[in-house]
């Protein structure tokens, strides 16, 4: 009969956080094994310590290398991995010749910890459990005595081995963050939050819950005196709000930034970014956006935008205009200056509307709203294709998510009553696929099956592709959210190469 395998959690650091599950199975152990690096200290071998017996058999699994170089032929993982392999084999006997392993794990034993690889290995041939731990994240929260992540904040938790550019993409794209893995790493670390805007809120937890803890301003930490066992922790923003109507909680305060002008403040902007291409930007916008302090938007417009000091970056989903233009509207009355972005200009089914239907709250109502142009999508796409809305032309969303298909339709036989060329945007999704049909069928019964239309898919962008076909043969299976479509009038015509236009007279 094989023994058991026992990935023990204990704890963040204080002994008495070692639960009564992991306290039992420690003192009833006939073999305890437990990790350290180079020079053979275990610190989750201190932990337990009050608690291990005299007579128990040992095994100290030492790293072969930790942060320094390697002859290994495939460097430090293929070093790591034979360590574990070798690791594996020596509990392995243990466990064959019937007695039951101890593996004690900081923490807890699959956060971060080095027990998971053990697990990996041995589990498949022997019975094993896992006893959880308190994690050294929730050590250093509580430490803190701050909450990590209120209401529907994300909290990421990153490793600080991540190169600065991502792991400073990360923190701008989160609402809470928790970092790993310092020491060595933590200069960089602090780069990060300061290219992500976070800096300012980072605490720096170290050794939490033991007599050596200490809790830091990460902006004031020596990076030469951070060990291993450390992390910062960037609370998430608390919602609540105060008595003047205004978010509470470390990223609603005042930014440096916010001590411009009064007539500044409180200000928020509601820009585009253009289609797709960083050209196609305007300058006034590139221009702003590396003067505010907050950027709100869709999580895919924001990751275009690099990554700026003191900048936070808020991302949200795609189907919450409203809520997301009032977390603009609430980060302008905290002091900041603030940038709601959309795709292609924010004023055409974009964030504009939704910024100024959110700031009739009146307690918006001081908070100045400024709009910056942009090109739209039916511009990229109609300027590849030639001239097609050269003429009078409408512009019809299809999506049916804000009105109802009978208005769409009403909209759709206006439009063909009077001749107009047609832009449309939002065509088809994945689970909204019928309206384009219709829609092709409707102005079929309306305009002749010749009548050019211009498919624009990902114009701007990487993958772009123009399609000019006819309203007969459109294909409307392959349709999507990435496409524009131009629908064409009496007056549209096919010029030399493909191109389209339509023209500025009207023939009788």
């Amino acid at each position: 009969m094989t023994g058991h395998l026992y990935g023990v959690g204990v704890g963040p650091g204080d002994p008495e956080l070692i639960t009564l599950k992991a306290a039992k199975l420690i003192k009833d152990a006939e073999v305890i094994a437990y990790h350290s690096g180079t020079v053979g200290r275990s610190i989750a071998r201190s932990i337990a310590d009050p608690l291990i017996s005299e007579d128990v058999i040992e095994e100290l699994l030492i790293y072969p290398v930790t942060t320094g170089p390697t002859d290994h032929p495939l460097g430090y993982y293929g070093a790591v991995d034979d360590f574990y392999d070798e690791s594996a084999e020596r509990l392995g006997k243990h466990l064959e010749a019937g007695r039951d392993v101890v593996v004690l794990a900081e923490g807890d034993p699959l956060f971060y910890s080095s027990y998971m690889y053990l697990q990996d290995r041995l589990s498949p041939r022997f019975p094993s459990e896992i006893v959880p731990g308190v994690t050294s994240l929730s050590a250093a929260a509580t430490a803190m005595m701050t909450p990590l992540a209120r209401h529907e904040d994300i909290l990421t938790v990153l490793p600080g081995t991540l190169p600065v550019p991502e792991l400073a993409r990360r923190l701008a794209d989160t609402d809470a963050a928790a970092i790993m893995k310092l020491g060595r790493t933590f200069a960089g670390v602090r780069e990060a939050l300061l290219q992500s805007g976070r800096l300012r809120d980072a605490v720096y937890v170290e050794r939490a819950t033991t007599g050596e803890q200490r809790i830091l301003p990460a902006s004031e930490v020596d990076p030469a005196a951070v060990p291993y066992f450390s992390m910062v922790v960037v609370p998430g923003r608390d919602r609540r709000l105060d008595s003047a109507g205004r978010s509470a909680g470390p990223s609603a305060a005042v930014h440096p930034a916010a001590t411009r002008d009064h007539e500044d403040s409180p200000r928020l902007f509601v820009v585009g970014l253009g289609p797709g291409r960083d050209d196609w930007m305007t300058p006034e916008v590139s221009a702003l956006l590396t003067e505010v302090d907050h950027v709100v938007g869709y999580g895919p417009y924001l990751d275009r935008l690099p990554v700026r000091p003191n900048q936070q970056r808020h991302a949200t989903g795609n189907t919450v205009e409203l809520e997301r233009a009032r977390r603009g509207l609430d980060l302008a009355l905290s002091g900041g200056r603030v940038a709601v972005v959309s795709g292609g200009d924010a004023g055409v089914f974009g964030m504009a509307s939704a910024v100024f239907e959110a700031a009739m709250d009146e307690r918006y109502a001081d908070v100045k709203i400024t709009v910056l142009p942009a090109v739209t999508a039916a511009q990229a796409v109609a300027a590849r294709a030639g001239a097609p809305l050269g003429g009078d032309y409408a512009v019809v969303s299809l999506s049916d998510r804000l009105k109802p298909w009978s208005v769409i339709e009403e909209r759709l036989r206006a439009v063909a009553g009077a001749d107009l060329v047609l832009a449309i945007y939002n065509p088809a999704s994945r689970t909204r696929r019928d309206q384009i049909v219709r829609a092709r069928e409707l102005l079929l019964e309306l305009r002749p099956p010749e009548t050019p239309v211009v498919v624009g898919r990902h114009v701007g962008r990487h993958g772009e592709n123009l399609t000019v076909t006819t309203l007969e043969a459109l294909q409307p299976d392959g349709i999507d959210m990435s496409c524009l479509l131009i629908i064409g009038s009496s007056q549209t015509r096919l010029g030399h190469g493909s191109t389209v236009w339509t023209s500025r007279s009207h023939d009788q």
